[in-house]
């Protein structure tokens, strides 16, 4: 039953029902701030929750050590580097006091360009089938015991060669020029020596031969440890961790060191084994051994450039050193090279084969003392000599090679070769 008194009571009591929640929304929220915990506080607490690792006493002392460490020697280094900028005026092939961090700019855009050709030639042994050659090997009748011995002496004498390349780049020539763009490019033939030599155990490997004979064949058989023991004579003292350039006598040295590695060890006592295994593989013969001796000729052929350029870099900057003395040493280093070389031919062909004998051999390398002569700037030894295996230069300069995973031929990029336009 409807009692009029209470009318109106119900919608005043939801009405303040109503007010107070919306006065209780409309109310700004207050959050209880808690006060910023102190570097203690978290310390403190992340001790807490790392409790299980415990800090030894070498860490303690490294710490320490770099509170107090004393950055002003690295800094005064950097500053006798060089106080500004480097710029392209600045640099020089030996005896430069730029900054040698900063690759750029280029002051040699050839040996830059050099770095690209070779990484974009980079290739790797194993990618080359040797099948046909382990069968030839192990038949009773697949080669002439001339064609073994020269296989032999060959592998013998690179197995070491470019071990002893890569030594005097190392531990020498990488130091000792004072050009960054230079050195690039030696850090990348480094890589191409260690490749080498990488070809030429798996050669041995593949072939199955006494690793110990081969191996010791610098040291024990006479036509091979003449031609070592000839480079490591220029190689011993610059070697050295105190050697220094700045001098006369030491800029003349490291010339001559690098006369001695670029133009003849690499630029002439290389020919005669290449000549021979690639005259194998003309034949179907090694095919595997071939290919990888072909590649390697291809980067060698590279390194002998760069060398050049570099040796003539030097006698730009600093004419002094290329006097009439220094011409003749050059001069006789070379020709001395081209002997052992001669005897090296004699001594693994006493007899016709592959196509070539010791004569031939002889004019070649001539052919090559006369043109490692010249591009120094010096006077050609030989008169009359011509090139009696034209097919060598073919396989240098050519550009076109076979894929290793296809069958297709594809560009081989040879830095400052042919335009096959």
């Amino acid at each position: 039953m409807l009692n009029w008194d209470d009318y109106g009571k119900e919608e005043v009591n939801t009405a303040a029902a109503v007010t107070a929640t919306k006065t209780v929304v409309d109310a700004p929220i207050v959050e209880e701030r808690q006060p910023a915990p102190t570097p203690v506080d978290t310390e403190a607490r992340i001790k807490n929750e790392n409790t299980s690792i415990e800090e030894g006493s070498r860490a303690k002392i490294a710490r320490e050590a770099i509170k107090n460490l004393d950055i002003a020697a690295g800094i005064e280094e950097l500053d006798e580097m060089a106080g500004s900028r480097v710029q392209v005026d600045d640099k020089m092939m030996i005896n430069c006091k730029a900054d040698l961090n900063q690759l750029v700019p280029f002051k040699y855009d050839w040996a830059w360009q050099k770095y690209l050709d070779g990484s974009a030639n980079h290739w790797m042994p194993q990618e080359i089938n040797m099948t046909n050659d382990i069968v030839l090997w192990k038949s009773e009748d697949g080669l002439t015991e001339d064609e073994r011995t020269i296989v032999k002496r060959n592998l013998g004498f690179f197995s070491t060669a470019d071990s002893l390349v890569a030594n005097n780049l190392v531990l020498a020539l990488y130091r000792l020029i004072t050009n960054p763009e230079c050195r690039q490019y030696i850090l990348r033939q480094s890589l191409e020596e260690a490749i080498h030599t990488h070809a030429y155990q798996y050669c041995i490997e593949s072939l199955g031969m006494d690793e110990g004979e081969i191996f010791n064949m610098y040291r024990e058989i006479p036509c091979v440890a003449r031609k070592a023991s000839w480079g490591l004579k220029y190689t011993q003292e610059i070697s050295n961790p105190e050697f220094k350039t700045g001098t006369v006598e030491t800029d003349k040295q490291l010339l001559k060191n690098l006369i001695a590695f670029y133009c003849v060890l690499e630029g002439i006592f290389f020919y005669c084994g290449f000549t021979q295994i690639l005259s194998m593989g003309r034949r179907n013969k090694m095919t595997g051994t071939s290919e990888q001796f072909q590649y390697i000729l291809r980067d060698e052929s590279m390194h002998v450039n760069f060398g050049i350029d570099v040796i003539n870099q030097i006698k730009i900057e600093n004419p002094h050193l290329w006097d009439e003395e220094l011409k003749s040493e050059a001069a006789q280093m070379i020709l001395e090279g081209t002997e052992l070389e001669i005897q090296y031919a004699r001594d693994t062909m006493p007899r016709g084969v592959l196509g070539m004998n010791a004569a031939m051999m002889e004019e070649y390398l001539k052919f090559i003392a006369n043109r490692r002569l010249t591009q120094i700037g010096l006077e050609e030894e030989f008169k009359g000599v011509s090139n009696p295996f034209p097919w060598m230069s073919e396989i240098i300069d050519l550009r076109k090679e076979k894929n290793f995973f296809e069958t297709r031929v594809t560009e081989y990029q040879v830095g400052g070769a042919l335009n096959w336009e």
